[in-house]
């Protein structure tokens, strides 16, 4: 971290190379490469790998006796492949180099965040003298989503003779890349072709195994000084061989040049003819590289958060990552978040609740991207209400995990490493998803102002969800409250209750508190649609006036469980025993897979007041203060000041961290309270990818959501701006570590309002335009307004 706009490596560790793939990963929102090596092959220490957005394919596999399917985003074929060798004269052929090769004497590799671009550069010295000078340097178009390519430079030095490289497109490749899923099957690829145009571009296609997806990619292979070439074809795979002169000043160059097409493409054509048509008309890769960088450059822009220090340099790469696996590209997908980015098959590519952290980000600075992935949930609306009607209730049901269809993907058995056994996986009763969708869809409304999308896609997601709530909530005479009974909350860990054979708890705190505010949204929205829309939406949906009247009567009166004078995570969390944190500490040293480590001792987490990750104080991540104690003061419950402070400090005590989401969550809080410790969860949740504080799990690939989240931290928690009633609402709370920030942002049809945030004021640019002045609601309700065209600077009151 040497350079404000540089992330680099300066040796090679075989350990950490994973790590450095999922980090250096290149992608345009459409398709993404790992930072892998050219030279390397999938193996312990590597994994080369290309992902396209939405492309998901089934296959059956038999885990612990069982059969059960599995859908994972695809590994597709390695366009990247290369390797050389050195051919002295008079001398014999030396050994095939890679990264591993005991000559390597010099490593580094470099990603440009501003252009976009990795750069390998690797240095070879053997015991004769001769050294070998490589340079790779890679990009993924993001101007083109079709497009990437790969220059690579050798430059002998201290001895002359030829070079051999062999330039490979290897479609002989397999999902493999985590070992916990090693026992699935993992062979997506089949119906595979191959071949050489004359003019010496190697193509290749494949299908995927049982959602029948072509794919189409072609590899264009052109290189200085001319050399002998020829060509070898295996059933999955194509090889160039090219033998080139080298010497001192006469370095080789060979570019690949990629064209990926598919049959998910639109308007549909053959994805081989596509790809070869494609890659043929290319421009060379200066000319490729420069348009790449132009189109980086108007992302950045627009996404682009300042903060300066070392804080700034990991956003920066946060907001690399956000952006290349969701650019304005993914806006003209069917795709939606998915919580490992394209970067590698750690939860096999699928899509949970992360657009929570992510799309408040998406939605000030790129709103049609956040409306797009918006869509790709309501494309899936269909799927949703048949769950729902499956479980015995109305309104969607949405899934824990989703893919292609919308339809549950969650797995029902999951393996611990630490004991080897496969164990029933209850996690799909994560309802609260569907008020996560909600949640997003109401955000992007307040941050865009887009009537068409929320009198129209909007209201059928929030309007099912809520009415799938109302359903779900049942009512307790002694209580005299509705409950919602059987799921599963954030925490993860707390499936059912001690030795109760069904799974679920009840009256999770979090799921009945979003519960409420998701019906009193969706009647708010019903009573701003045009009376056409309310009887059509009425019509669809089978809801009379007795169902509004219900809506209101449960959104005022869910159970929300206290004990200890504290919000209870769930009924019954307060009846746990306590766990010895610290002797667990001083046995295991790093407990963050706490249910691992219970489950290995033939124990369980659902006997203990141990979570996973922020559960109940997720409600302060999603709400304002004010908005928070507004919500329990509508149920009927008592929230201040100090009965927050006593939660926030009760569930501190009792959590792990077995998330990335987790120290970002509390992180955010403490800083709401300015709490003493806010810096330090903050920090971990800049580090949290960058550091694999996981435990090797990043090189799995990045946790997308805990990159968005810390986007969100800066601009949503510290400067305290979020779209609102009433106008842009700005309710900063400071943290001396990060004293300073500016960004532009989207408001209300507005773009590249400039937002300078510093110690004590706020200043707000509105560029000219024909539309209104921005309203804006600064701390103590004081209400201003600013026109376009004007700047102004606010002094903020604490």
């Amino acid at each position: 971290m040497n350079a404000p706009w540089f992330w680099e490596y300066h040796r090679y560790d075989p350990k950490t190379e994973r790590l450095v793939e999922s980090l250096c990963t290149l992608g345009n929102g459409r398709f993404a490469t790992r930072g892998s090596a050219p030279e390397s092959a999938a193996d312990d220490i590597h994994y080369p790998g290309t992902y396209l957005a939405g492309c998901y394919d089934r296959l059956t596999s038999t885990v612990a006796g069982r059969k059960i399917s599995n859908e994972d985003m695809v590994r597709l074929p390695d366009w990247t492949s290369l390797r050389y060798r050195c051919l002295p004269d008079g001398a014999p052929p030396g050994d095939w180099l890679t990264p591993d090769h005991p000559t390597l004497r010099h490593c580094r590799v470099s990603l440009d965040l501003r252009s976009g671009t990795l750069t390998r550069r690797m240095l070879f010295h053997d015991v004769e003298g001769r050294r070998l000078g490589v340079t790779h340097t890679r990009l993924v178009h993001m101007g083109d989503p079709h497009l990437a390519a790969q220059r690579t430079v050798l430059s002998a030095y201290g001895w002359a003779g030829r070079i051999e490289i062999e330039s490979v497109l290897d479609g002989d490749v397999a999902n493999a890349g985590v070992d916990r899923y090693r026992a699935l099957a993992g062979q997506h690829l089949v119906e595979h072709r191959v071949g050489v145009q004359a003019e010496g571009t190697a193509w290749l296609s494949c299908t995927t195994a049982g959602s029948n997806v072509r794919i189409g990619l072609a590899v264009r292979t052109s290189l200085r000084p001319l050399g002998a070439v020829g060509s070898a074809c295996t059933p999955r795979t194509t090889r160039q061989t090219l033998i080139l002169p080298t010497g001192r000043a006469q370095p080789v160059v060979l570019v690949k040049t990629a064209a990926l097409f598919t049959s998910l493409d639109r308007p549909w054509a053959d994805p081989v003819r596509s790809s070869v048509e494609h890659v043929g008309h290319a421009p060379d890769f200066p000319t490729l590289l420069a348009s790449h960088r132009a189109a980086w450059h108007r992302l950045w822009s627009e996404g682009e958060l300042n903060t300066p220090g070392a804080p700034g340099r990991v956003l920066r790469l946060h907001a690399f990552h956000v952006l290349q696996t969701l650019s304005p590209h993914t806006a003209e997908l069917d795709a939606g978040v998915p919580a490992r980015g394209l970067h590698g098959e750690a939860y096999r590519g699928h899509v949970f609740w992360d657009e929570l952290f992510v799309l408040p980000y998406l939605a000030l600075h790129f709103p049609e991207t956040a409306r797009a992935l918006l869509m790709y949930r309501h494309r899936r609306l269909r799927a949703a209400r048949e769950a729902a009607r499956r479980a015995g209730a109305r309104g969607a049901m949405f899934p824990w995990q989703s893919g292609s269809s919308g339809a549950e993907e969650t797995q029902r058995l999951h393996l611990n490493p630490h004991s080897g056994r496969w164990l029933p996986d209850h996690s799909h009763l994560q309802h609260h998803v569907g008020s996560a969708i909600a949640w997003n869809v109401w955000q992007y409304g307040q941050a865009t102002g887009d009537t068409g999308f929320m009198h129209g896609p909007g209201a059928e997601l929030l309007l099912n969800i809520a009415r799938f709530w109302a359903d779900a909530a049942t009512w307790d005479t002694g209580l005299r409250r509705y409950r919602i009974r059987g799921v599963v909350g954030p925490d993860e860990y707390h499936d059912a209750y001690p030795e109760s054979p069904v799974p679920g708890i009840d009256d999770n705190a979090y799921t009945n508190v979003t519960a409420a505010w998701v019906l009193a949204r969706a009647l708010d929205l019903y009573g701003e649609l045009p009376e056409a829309r309310r009887a059509e939406l009425c019509a669809q949906l089978g809801i009379g006036p007795d169902d509004l009247v219900d809506w209101e009567d449960v959104s005022r009166r869910l159970y929300v469980p206290f004990h200890a004078e504290v919000i209870s995570q769930f009924h019954g969390y307060g009846d746990l025993a306590e766990l010895d944190w610290e002797a667990y500490r001083a046995r295991y040293h790093d407990i963050r897979r706490l249910d691992r480590i219970l489950e290995a001792e033939g124990d369980t987490p659902n006997r203990y007041q141990a979570s996973k990750q922020a559960d109940t104080l997720m409600l302060g991540y999603l709400f304002r203060p004010t908005e928070l104690s507004g919500l329990f003061s509508r149920l009927g419950y008592r929230l201040d000041d100090e009965v927050w402070r006593r939660t926030v400090a009760y569930y501190l005590r009792r959590t792990c961290h077995g998330s990335t989401l987790s120290s970002l969550v509390h992180g955010w809080v403490l800083a709401r309270q300015q709490g003493a410790d806010a810096w330090r969860y903050c920090q971990e949740a800049l580090l949290s990818d960058i550091t694999d504080v996981q435990g090797g799990t990043t090189g799995e690939g990045i946790h997308l959501g805990a990159m968005g989240g810390t986007l969100d931290l800066i601009e949503r928690g510290i400067v305290g701006l979020a779209p609102g009633a009433g106008g842009l609402h700005v309710a900063p709370a400071p943290l001396s570590e990060v004293p300073a920030s500016s960004f532009s942002v989207c408001y209300l049809g507005h773009r590249d309002i400039r937002i300078s945030f510093r110690p004590g004021r706020i200043g707000i640019s509105v560029p000219p335009s024909l539309l209104g002045p921005v309203p804006l609601v600064l701390p103590g309700d004081r209400r201003e307004s600013i026109a376009a065209g004007q700047e102004r600077w606010f002094r903020l009151r604490k």
